[in-house]
């Protein structure tokens, strides 16, 4: 069985590069759902989540529409171990801070995962590289009707699936797609969009979700309400909101090219000499940096490295990461000086 160890020598599932892995960095989809008759988690003591994580295990684990073969037990992983799956988006910071009776199963690729007693009972998810929400909420439809054939789901007539937030009740849907968006950044654009999308009730958050900032100008946009409409409507509605602001910020690059572009290429090479040999990296500025590094190879204005190099960086000279590497703790210089020693084998061993 894969250990958290083994996860950090593969790419996340959210950075697979594929053809259609530009702009639309990712997406997922995420239901929540709740057990009849049990307390929701937030107010269940420590047996009782016991023992509704004893009744959905064996259950998760012998799935037929997506069986989840790798389980961790909350309570039971370190403090670097929990970073690392946080860090892969495979479970929130919430869970993280549960104990005894919480768990996360996942499916061996990191594609579908489901968190047990978070701040509900179920939280489902599945994501993948590039715009793919209608295939992954296929998935999760069918994952979700697989699990609702065993246990019995807390729902209303009136209101539909109930969930502890009152914004997920309903159809307890979240999709979300994952945008790289420096060429909005870089023409001082990227605050209308935000507003843009807040009116239409659509929430931005960055890279690593609520309450983070768009670190290596990484934007989460998703639905912020899942009551009074269904989830092919919220799909849809989010689908092509997304598309239109991948339409504008191409049409950012392309004014960037035409107006800035000694600007530009002076931001790559700067971005290129730092990072090839700077010898303490900070983990922002990395990101920032990594994302002109991307920005500059999708323009062709730059060569000499794959994405697929740049993305796995995003991941790797992350906080967990580098001190599963490592073995260890270590304190936040010796990760700067890790994290720089790492980008220069990286880029380096593929220049």
């Amino acid at each position: 069985m894969k250990t958290v160890d083994e996860l950090v020598k593969q790419p996340g599932a959210w950075l697979r590069v594929g053809e259609e892995t530009g702009v639309i960095v990712s997406s997922r989809v995420r239901l929540a759902r709740n057990i009849n008759g049990h307390t929701f988690p937030s107010w269940a003591d420590e047996a009782e989540s016991i023992r509704l994580l004893d009744e959905l295990a064996p259950q998760l684990r012998c799935l037929g529409t997506c069986p989840l073969p790798l389980t961790f037990e909350i309570g039971e992983l370190s403090r670097m171990e929990k970073e690392v799956l946080i860090e892969r988006h495979l479970v929130s910071r919430d869970l993280t801070e549960k104990g005894r009776g919480s768990a996360l199963f996942l499916k061996n690729d990191e594609s579908v995962s489901v968190m047990v007693n978070e701040e509900d009972h179920i939280r489902m998810q599945a994501m993948s590289p590039g715009l793919n929400l209608d295939n992954l909420w296929k998935q999760v439809d069918a994952l979700d009707s697989e699990i609702e054939s065993r246990f019995e789901y807390a729902y209303s007539l009136q209101l539909g699936y109930l969930t502890a937030c009152p914004t997920n009740v309903g159809t307890g849907i979240r999709a979300s797609v994952m945008l790289h968006l420096p060429g909005l950044v870089l023409m001082n654009e990227i605050n209308s969009i935000v507003k843009a999308v807040d009116k239409i009730g659509l929430a931005v958050r960055g890279l690593w979700g609520e309450g983070s900032d768009a670190a290596g100008n990484m934007f989460q946009i998703s639905n912020q309400t899942t009551l009074g409409e269904n989830e092919g409507e919220i799909i849809e509605r989010l689908q092509k909101i997304v598309l239109e602001i991948s339409v504008h910020e191409q049409n950012s690059r392309q004014r960037l090219l035409e107006q800035r572009e000694n600007h530009l290429r002076d931001h790559f090479c700067r971005a290129i000499g730092i990072l090839t040999h700077a010898h303490l990296l900070a983990s922002k500025e990395t990101l920032d940096m990594l994302s002109a590094l991307r920005l500059g190879l999708e323009l062709g204005l730059i060569s000499g490295w794959q994405r697929a190099t740049i993305d796995e960086l995003f991941v790797l000279i992350q906080p967990g990461h580098l001190q599963k590497i490592e073995g260890k703790i270590i304190g936040a210089e010796k990760r700067d000086l890790m994290r720089a020693r790492l980008v220069r084998e990286k880029l380096l061993g593929h220049g």
